[in-house]
């Protein structure tokens, strides 16, 4: 084995022996003493070689370069004046692959490097500590979110990615040849998810990646990106944004746990858990906003503007914006019985931006038939999501949150493409 310890365990263990390896993160030679910084997934431990103090010719074996690849095997000692209190003195050094080439991006970040540039080698750019601990906290989101529904009795389901109807609507959809025939990458796993629970599977859980073939370049699009989606059967809006709330609360108290102090001291920006999520009617926060001289009629959706204003107004980093006008949402988001000019849709914001969207859904056809007939659609085109509610569909409703969204915001960061692994744009398809 090339390790026994990964850095960060090794470091909890001083008077022990253990074999580490990763990425040489700097070096100083003073001659006589020498300080390699050795970085892997968990952090950096100083390895220190003073003449006399280590065997004989470990000095000028351990000739190395910023980023070559290497392994020590040594005692760990506590050193006041060591990063973190501890160090370790090498018995063994092994070279497993020096750098060949000069590295485009500084994994150190003390070089700035373009966003583009570091995407082009998003291999070197994750070995800087900032952007690692952008997808450790990914990471942590993703397991929480799935905790939590566990224990909420949700089932996952893993929906296809390829579908043979363009969803919603069939606009901005990437159409791909499937052998003799024409089909498209899943806008929305909306209907899988709706025919799981038409199903019996009453409540279902899903992290898909979608497509989206919008001609966006702004900082909060991709056109690829991860959802994270329930759906519930037997159900309506609140009882949805109920579940989405006891999530995403979950979802920020794991991170605070695990990453928070790293996301404090990295990006400047605390993780704060309220004990509870605030409601706001579309109308209200409407009114809000005109009543402080933002223009904003009824009927308009809101605008990145208007999000970032109502933050500032609501002075509230986290709320919900329920009960929306019917034609400003998806044709299957179910009309208010007393009045059909409001349906129970909703959003999540947090932090300025919308990160989640839900609402309880039309089960019965004759309602979608009028809502597509309204909105200028043939129901005709739509008969193979429509047949799926003639034959026993219950009330039922979900949300869906961008995984991307929600992690870009949690660590502060100004574009979406710091949160995607390997990000899909217009023009981006490398790496």
């Amino acid at each position: 084995m090339h390790r026994t310890h990964y850095i960060k365990k090794a470091k909890e263990n001083p008077g022990k022996t253990a074999k580490i390896a990763g990425w040489v993160h700097d070096v100083r030679d003073l001659g006589k003493l020498k300080f390699v910084l050795v970085r892997d997934v968990t952090g950096i431990i100083q390895v220190t070689m003073k003449k006399g103090a280590v065997e004989q010719g470990m000095l000028e074996s351990a000739e190395v370069n910023k980023e070559d690849v290497v392994a020590f095997e040594g005692e760990i000692k506590e050193n006041k004046i060591a990063p973190d209190g501890v160090e370790m003195v090498p018995s063994s050094f092994q070279m497993l692959n020096p750098v060949q080439k000069k590295l485009p991006v500084d994994p150190t970040g003390h070089v700035h490097s373009e966003l583009d540039t570091r995407l082009d080698y998003r291999y070197i750019d994750l070995r800087r500590q900032d952007v690692s601990l952008i997808f450790k906290t990914k990471s942590v989101c993703v397991r929480a979110f799935r905790e939590k529904l566990k224990e909420l009795d949700f089932i996952e389901i893993h929906p296809s990615a390829i579908s043979g109807a363009a969803t919603e609507g069939g606009a901005d959809v990437f159409p791909v040849q499937y052998f003799e025939n024409k089909a498209f990458l899943v806008q929305s796993p909306q209907l899988y998810k709706q025919l799981a629970v038409i199903g019996g599977f009453d409540r279902v859980v899903m992290t898909v990646p979608v497509f989206r073939a919008e001609k966006h370049n702004t900082s909060s699009h991709l056109n690829e990106i991860t959802q994270m989606d329930i759906e519930m059967g037997f159900a309506d809006h609140r009882d949805a944004m109920d579940v989405l709330e006891k999530v995403t609360l979950h979802m920020l108290k794991r991170a605070k746990e695990e990453v928070g102090d790293e996301i404090a001291e990295t990006f400047k920006k605390e993780v704060a858990v309220p004990n509870k999520i605030r409601k706001h009617t579309y109308s209200e926060l409407v009114d809000e906003l005109g009543k402080n001289g933002f223009e904003m009629k009824h009927g308009w959706d809101f605008t990145r503007e208007a999000e970032k204003k109502l933050e500032e107004l609501l002075g509230e980093e986290l709320y919900f914006i329920y009960d929306w006008p019917t034609e400003v949402r998806a044709f299957y988001s179910m009309p208010d019985r007393e009045n059909e000019e409001i349906c129970h849709a909703f959003d999540l914001l947090y932090r300025g931006l919308e990160i989640s969207s839900g609402a309880k859904r039309i089960h019965l056809p004759e309602v979608l038939e009028k809502q597509l007939k309204k909105r200028g659609l043939d129901p005709v085109d739509f008969e193979f999501y429509i047949k799926a509610f003639r034959m026993g569909a219950p009330p039922h409703a979900g949300w869906s949150i961008g995984l991307e969204r929600f992690v870009m915001n949690l660590c502060n960061q100004e574009n979406i493409r710091e949160a995607m692994l390997f990000p899909r744009d217009r023009t981006r398809l490398m790496p």
